[in-house]
């Protein structure tokens, strides 16, 4: 039986990570940051079936007990404050957990378990204002101190490649989302404005850039995408995304006619949502992954807005006070 420790494990990939390597007969174990309140609804239905370990990013010490607890064959690290906005709001905390974290726990395995598989989960966001297509021969030139905290990781993950021997490759995920995606991010934030606005529960949602244009996919096929990674005889870093741009209105208006209104009579442009430099286009170029990996996207585009908007109407069908 392999062994395999994810951090992150309570988010929307470390959940979706999960439950396919279980599948696989894995023994998993997830890392977790101790809150005051609980922030597993991902994962509440893998109870009892992932050791769970405490840890956190920004403490060495934490992450190099996690290492020699688990023994793990292949490690995950989808750890990160992943959200762009508040990158820019909070960008040395950003730092410490999603670029300072990664050199941590590269050096954990480094030193405890020099044979374990190492994945870093990069981001379209490295790109940034590249033009599209980018593969992995496109130059970085992120936007947001999250990007840069990315680009950190990413080459860190290179350096204990090439400097030490170690299995350790990079995904450059694109985005990809699902019910499981946090509210504060604009697909699910659209999603569940549609959804409850429909129902009655909301009268409209203000964004910031309608007109951002990215590369979306569903992150249980990005999912299957991580793990074959590692299943690869040499370590190499891959683009993984759809090779497919939409803008932003397209996502809301697809969201809002799954339900039978105009998007335009709710969404409300609130210039203060802004980010203080934007990325205009992400589309991936994921010719490699689809050679190399036999991997491609399963869910479309549209597939993956009414599967985002029904979580969302079934969750609120069921918060209705009873008639």
């Amino acid at each position: 039986m392999r062994r395999a420790l994810i951090t992150g494990y309570t988010g929307q990939d470390g959940s979706y990570l999960a439950e396919l390597l279980l599948d696989k007969g894995y023994e998993v174990f997830g890392l977790v940051r101790r809150r005051a309140t609980p922030g597993d609804q991902n994962v509440a239905q893998l109870a009892g079936q992932v050791t769970v370990l405490d840890g956190d990013m920004t403490d060495q010490a934490s992450l190099f007990a996690a290492v020699e607890r688990s023994q793990p064959d292949e490690v995950y690290n989808l750890a990160a404050q992943s959200y762009v906005g508040a990158s820019w709001a909070q960008p040395e905390a950003t730092a410490q957990v999603t670029a300072l974290g990664a050199l941590r726990l590269l050096e954990a395995v480094r030193l405890v378990r020099p044979t374990a598989r190492f994945y870093q989960a990069g981001s379209s966001e490295m790109f940034g204002l590249s033009p599209p297509p980018q593969d992995e021969a496109t130059p970085f030139h992120p936007r947001s101190p999250y990007g840069v905290a990315k680009v950190y990781a990413h080459w860190a993950a290179v350096n204990a490649r090439e400097s030490y021997g170690l299995f350790a490759c990079s995904g450059i995920l694109f985005n990809h989302e699902s019910p499981r995606r946090g509210p504060e991010f604009v697909t699910r934030k659209l999603a569940r404005a549609a959804a409850r606005i429909s129902l009655g529960r909301q009268r409209g949602v203000s964004l910031g850039n309608l007109d951002a244009r990215r590369d979306w996919g569903f992150a249980g096929d990005y999912a299957r995408a991580i793990w074959l990674l590692l299943q690869q005889d040499q370590p190499r870093d891959f683009v993984i995304g759809t090779g497919e741009t939409h803008r932003v209105r397209e996502f809301a208006e697809l969201a809002f006619a799954h339900v039978g209104l105009d998007y335009r009579d709710h969404v409300e442009r609130q210039p203060s949502l802004a980010r203080p430099a934007e990325v205009p286009a992400l589309r991936a170029g994921p010719s490699r992954a689809q050679r190399q990996l036999g991997w491609q996207a399963e869910i479309s585009f549209t597939q993956l807005v009414a599967m985002m908007v029904e979580h969302e109407l079934a969750a609120g069908r069921d918060g209705l006070p009873p008639h």
